[in-house]
């Protein structure tokens, strides 16, 4: 497929009028046109210039607004064509190249005429265009002092420029020609021969109708027939090819002298060469830009000002009369057919037939707004089509790209104020288009890169008219060319009516309102609901990137509502509890009944928390946890689960009760707190102690009414419950420490029966068990803690022991540290059992010291203990009770000789020696008190004799 071809036709030109010369007043009928020129005056009148092969020039007033078109003049400038027409935008001036002369003249062909004198032989004539920035004589200097006499009349502006270019410097006066009163220069560059003069025409009068023209002449190629000068170089196109001349300053001599004898300096470089019988070159020059466009039979190559390629080149379909230009495009006349290429892509946009045929000729305004046909007889002015207009027509072709990339272009060339605005509006346009055609992900797309719609667009495509967000939704339909919104489900059902519609006329042969015979129709469309499914998936997406956006916070509920609406459509769970728990603008009212309908309870409870509506998301965590029960809740059995073990509930249950509790321990609402703590203490103990030894809420509960609330089964909890009180928040409370020790009394006691139970099944390692037991607690009173005797097979009985010991560590741990609690209460709960060391604590609290020392030295054995007891009570009475004790000990028990003897060896000094003799047994053997009883006896004797003489001394 050729290039020319591959462009959607969209209207980029309009007829404005056509002028048929020879039927107006004052026409001349039978002229054939060989050039043309515009000048834009006011809004309201364009002059056209038309010159004719018989040496005529025929000026037309054109009024764009009403079409109205009048003949200003008819002036004959020779019997030659008239090969080119140039108004000079800088003043009231045309140049006109007719036969072998450039005349100078007035712009309304007034005043008579004046040929420049060395223009004889020209071929070729343009005038200077600037670029954006370029300014008129930037970098120009002053003159250099060669010129003719009178020279220094020439404003430094009208000849700077030149002067850097050559050597050569005229001045010709042209007189009585009424040129306009503007003190500035226009340039154009004539060529005539191998010479190429660049002419700088001041418009100041300086007498009677007189200006100053400065001319400065330098060498170029033979043969120029076209040529265009850009900036500061100049294409001149031959038989030959097209060449560059590149304008520069002259080298200078060390003395300051030019170099060359008569002639400036340019560079001359080729740019390439035309092939053999090809038609003459033609080019044109770029308004507002540095590029060239250069002819090669019917191929266009964009250059820039310095002859390198730019961009792709243009195929026109045959090789243009003439060129134009209107914004990004070119225009080509050829036998009385207009097309319009863009110059970026090379695409042919459009094709335009005029009513007559034959050589056409072009010319168009410096803006770009304007462009004038001229063919035959007939004038046919065109106007370009409004932007808004092309873009509706590429829109109603349902050609999105293409649209896009002309508001594109406007925004980046800065056609109109509002043209990021249009761009916008041509995404959201697009975008609605595209999703009334079933194309939902790329009208999502288009939705994306539209700033100016807005989400309640879409909200009539979810939610059924009326809702509570009907008020925001835009009364701008854009250019009306998508229906009105309507549900989604309508719009996939009229997609797919008129697909079906559409095929079957297409097959007829028949152009439907909908498509078109040479348009794509899809072969096989989704299902309906697979098209449900994508559309949904798909406005999903186009929500959740509308909340990244600064919404206002009604517009804010309307976009987090309804996704919450697509996602329970889809049944994506993991999203909605996503978007439930995180922070959301969720309206709970248009929502609540929805998820209680699709039995999406979990999300509504976190949407029910994430709103501060706790009490209604607990009642909901408490119905989850309820649901599918094997058992009533109320009666299950908790006596049995310890932590976090499982008694039978599911995972689900068992997350449902995890939640409840985060809410809870955030909560200072005590009452709501203990409403549900008895079904999650139910559930998981741990969960409960978790909820009542929180630190997250502002109030602490009142410890009554948590005492009051959970079931008194819960050991675990309360035991955990009074623990965090003592030694968390520092409560002093009698009752609470006396209950916390009756716990932990009850839990030791139930430990210690568990392990003389297991003792008493596997009497082969009972002893060892046993021994390690009494080795362990002998240590509380010295150290203040209990561990863990290892056996050698670490079996269950091994396990029970060390929960044993761990209990009966914290029970003597607390029963030391505290004195807030009732030691008679603990006493009497534990006498009888196997807890000597707590026994001994609390008699001790008690102030029975008998009843310790008994502990000490005849349940425990512990004589350190014992005698250590006995130094802190600081009586000699002490210690001659534990000897009676070790050598009495009652029960049947054997007396403790060695332990006796240990003590009257540490502590005999302080002991009677009568009463020591009169508790000896007689059974005792002497060998092993005799060495003790002489030391005994000898400290006394000397303590008693230090007495005496002490006395003595005193007296």
């Amino acid at each position: 497929m050729c290039p020319f071809n591959m462009g959607k036709d969209r209207s980029v030109l309009m007829i404005g009028t056509e002028i048929d010369i020879a039927t107006i007043p004052g026409g001349i009928p039978g002229c054939q046109f060989r050039s043309a020129a515009l000048r834009k005056l006011s809004h309201n009148q364009i002059l056209i210039y038309i010159g004719t092969e018989n040496g005529k020039i025929i000026l037309l007033s054109w009024d764009p607004c009403s079409s109205d078109s009048v003949l200003l003049a008819c002036r004959a400038v020779g019997r030659h064509a008239v090969k080119g027409i140039y108004p000079l935008q800088e003043s009231n001036i045309v140049a006109v190249l007719a036969g072998e002369f450039v005349l100078l003249m007035d712009g309304f062909l007034h005043d008579s005429l004046r040929p420049l004198p060395f223009t004889k032989g020209a071929s070729a004539m343009t005038t200077r265009l600037l670029s954006p920035g370029q300014k008129e004589g930037e970098g120009e200097g002053e003159g250099d002092g060669h010129g003719e006499e009178g020279e220094g009349e020439v404003s430094r502006q009208a000849h700077g420029f030149l002067h850097k270019i050559g050597r050569t410097n005229r001045k010709v006066s042209a007189n009585k020609l009424g040129f306009g009163r503007k003190s500035q220069t226009s340039q154009l560059a004539v060529a005539a021969g191998r010479r190429l003069f660049l002419c700088e025409v001041d418009s100041e009068q300086k007498g009677e109708g007189e200006r100053d023209i400065v001319v400065r002449e330098i060498a170029c190629p033979e043969g120029v027939v076209s040529m265009g000068w850009v900036d500061n170089s100049i294409i001149v196109g031959t038989q030959d090819g097209y060449a560059l001349i590149a304008l520069g300053e002259e080298e200078e001599e060390g003395d300051g002298r030019s170099r060359g004898k008569g002639k400036g300096r340019a560079n001359l470089s080729p740019i390439f060469a035309l092939p053999d019988a090809a038609p003459p070159p033609l080019l044109k020059c770029f308004h507002g830009d540095r590029e060239l466009l250069l002819i090669v039979d019917n191929v266009g190559i964009v250059v820039n000002v310095s002859g390198q390629p730019t961009a792709g080149s243009v195929v026109f379909k045959v090789s243009p009369d003439s060129i134009g230009q209107t914004g990004p495009y070119v225009v080509t006349a050829k036998n009385g057919q207009v097309e319009v290429y863009h110059r970026k892509t090379g695409f042919r946009v459009q094709s335009l037939s005029l009513t007559v045929s034959g050589h056409s000729v072009i010319a168009d305004d410096i803006d770009g707004k304007f462009v004038v046909v001229a063919t035959q007889s007939k004038v046919s002015c065109l106007l370009k089509v409004p932007v808004e207009e092309q873009l509706k027509e590429l829109l109603r072709k349902k050609d999105y790209d293409e649209a896009v990339c002309l508001a594109e272009e406007c925004v980046k060339e800065g056609v109109g104020s509002d043209a990021k605005e249009r761009l916008s509006l041509v995404h959201a346009q697009a975008g609605f288009q595209l999703l009334f055609d079933l194309q939902f992900k790329e009208a999502v797309d288009h939705f994306l890169q539209s700033e100016v719609m807005q989400p309640s667009e879409i909200f009539p495509f979810i939610m059924p008219y009326p809702n509570r967000w009907s008020s925001m939704i835009p009364r701008n339909r854009y250019w009306g060319l998508h229906p009105p919104p309507q549900h989604i489900e309508q719009v996939i059902e009229k997609g797919l009516s008129n697909i079906q519609r559409g095929s079957l006329l297409k097959k007829a042969g028949i152009t439907s309102g909908i498509y078109s015979v040479g348009e794509t129709i899809p072969p096989n469309p989704s299902s309906r609901s697979a098209l449900l499914e994508s559309a949904t998936q798909n406005i999903i997406r186009y929500l959740k990137a509308c909340r990244d956006k600064s919404l206002a916070p009604v517009m804010k509920e309307g976009v987090d509502t309804l996704l919450m609406y697509l996602y329970r459509f889809l049944g994506i769970t993991e999203e909605m509890e996503q978007l439930a728990s995180s922070e959301n603008s969720c309206v709970v009212e248009e929502l609540e009944a929805l998820l209680k309908e699709s039995g999406h309870l979990r999300t509504l409870a976190f949407l029910y928390s994430s709103k501060g509506l706790q009490p209604q998301a607990l009642e909901i965590w408490q119905v989850l946890v309820q649901r599918n029960l094997t058992m009533p809740l109320e009666g299950s059995s908790f006596a049995r689960k310890k932590g976090n073990e499982s008694t039978g509930f599911t995972p689900d249950q068992l997350a449902a009760a995890a939640e409840a509790a985060h809410i809870l321990e955030e909560s200072s609402d005590h009452k709501l707190v203990l409403k549900h703590l008895a079904w999650i203490i139910r559930m998981d103990q741990g969960l409960g102690i978790k909820v009542l030894t929180s630190v997250k809420r502002s109030r602490p509960l009142p410890p009554e009414e948590v005492f009051s609330a959970v079931d008194a089964n819960a050991v675990d909890v309360h035991q955990r419950y009074l623990q965090w009180l003592i030694e968390e928040q520092g409560c002093k409370d009698t009752q609470f420490h006396t209950s916390y020790a009756l716990l932990l009394a009850k839990e030791a006691i139930g430990a210690s029966k568990s392990v003389t139970q297991s003792v008493t099944l596997h009497e082969d390692v009972a002893q060892s068990m046993a021994d390690g037991m009494w080795n362990e607690e002998k240590k509380v009173l010295n150290d203040g803690f209990l561990t863990a005797k290892e056996v050698q097979n670490p079996n269950e009985e091994s396990s029970k022991q060390c929960i044993c010991l761990s209990t009966r560590n914290r029970l003597q741990s607390f029963l030391l540290n505290s004195d807030k609690y009732d030691a008679e209460a603990v006493l009497h709960l534990i006498e009888g059992s196997e807890l000597w060391p707590e026994q001994a604590i609390l008699y001790k609290k008690l102030g029975e010291e008998t009843s310790v020392l008994q502990i000490l030295a005849l349940k425990l054995e512990d004589s350190d203990a014992a005698e250590q007891y006995c130094a802190e009570l600081g009586r000699p009475e002490a210690y001659m009770q534990l000897l009676d004790m070790y050598l009495e000990p009652g029960e049947g028990k054997e007396p403790m000789y060695k332990a006796a003897v240990r003590l009257l060896h540490c502590h005999g000094e302080l002991l009677d020696p009568l009463q020591v003799l009169e508790a000896l047994s007689p059974d005792m053997p002497l060998q092993l008190a005799s060495e003790t009883l002489s030391r005994m006896l000898r400290a006394r004797v000397h303590h008693h004799r230090q007495g005496q003489c002490y006395q003595q001394l005193r007296n």
